[in-house]
């Protein structure tokens, strides 16, 4: 779409192509046009694409996420905490708080002062199982199961480093557990005494990339019901970029009002084909 206005994003490394949909609303993308402007080499480059609207009432934004192959999705963790930090600098809601309007629902949003262009959501309640029809390999010690926005698997192993996430990814996202629509798969691992690191298969881009937000928010979901982790917890990424979980864990099932802290940078603004 030659003239399109668009804003590159990045959150610990899921890249993001932006749209201002007060000038072009979601409904005048196709999914071709979305998967080209989401290609690499040819294409802006992105996990996925967002358009931001003007929501049901003050303070509140639309959000439409789509991952990089055009399918809608209802929701984006990374992608969320791009969008406060630039629905704020466009002056579509304020800074210290505001609401995404998500396909998963309303989500309470706010940028974060202090270094860094940080942002923080407050997403739905969790509560994760144990998924005991997907036998384990070598190098894994659970599966869980749970919700956050999108359906997530979380299998704690012995070494990420050493996790064929391309590989064991692919047979897990499409698991007939999880459904028809797949899951995302976040694989996560123990690095020295206190530290975590995560890394995770995307349905929709059917690839790993570089960071997951909900599924950051999944897999600590996931520890702390089990008592492996207390909340604030926090996560290296892929990226190398670190993402906090918080929320409330006290009934030991159920991570509630759970909390998401992490980068939400701006890249880029861009006219297409100027």
């Amino acid at each position: 779409m030659r003239g399109l206005v668009i804003h590159k994003m990045t959150g610990s490394g899921n890249d993001f192509v932006f749209v201002d949909g007060r000038t072009v609303p979601a409904s005048a993308l196709s999914a071709d046009l979305i998967r080209a402007l989401c290609a690499r080499g040819t294409g802006v480059g992105a996990d996925g694409l967002i358009v931001l609207e003007p929501g049901s009432r003050a303070g509140a934004v639309r959000f439409h996420f789509f991952n990089n192959d055009g399918r809608r999705a209802e929701m984006c963790g990374n992608g969320a905490l791009c969008a406060t930090r630039l629905a704020a600098w466009l002056g579509m809601a304020p800074a210290h708080a505001m609401v995404l309007e998500t396909d998963m629902g309303a989500v309470e949003a706010r940028c974060l002062e202090g270094p860094g262009e940080r942002a923080e959501l407050t997403l739905p309640s969790t509560q994760p199982v144990h998924v005991p029809d997907i036998p384990l390999v070598d190098g894994e010690r659970s599966v869980h199961a749970t919700v956050v926005g999108v359906p997530h698997l979380v299998v704690l192993v012995d070494d990420v480093r050493k996790a064929p996430v391309l590989e064991r990814g692919r047979q897990l996202r499409s698991h007939p557990v999880v459904g028809e629509a797949g899951a995302n798969v976040n694989f996560v691992s123990a690095e020295g005494q206190d530290g975590w690191s995560i890394r995770t298969f995307e349905r929709g881009v059917e690839g790993e990339t570089l960071a997951c937000g909900t599924g950051a928010v999944a897999t600590a979901a996931a520890l702390a019901v089990d008592g492996v982790i207390r909340l604030p917890w926090e996560v290296r990424t892929a990226s190398g970029s670190v993402l906090g979980v918080a929320g409330d864990a006290g009934n030991g099932r159920r991570i509630s009002a759970p909390r998401l802290s992490g980068e939400g940078r701006l890249v880029f603004r861009a006219v297409l084909g100027a």
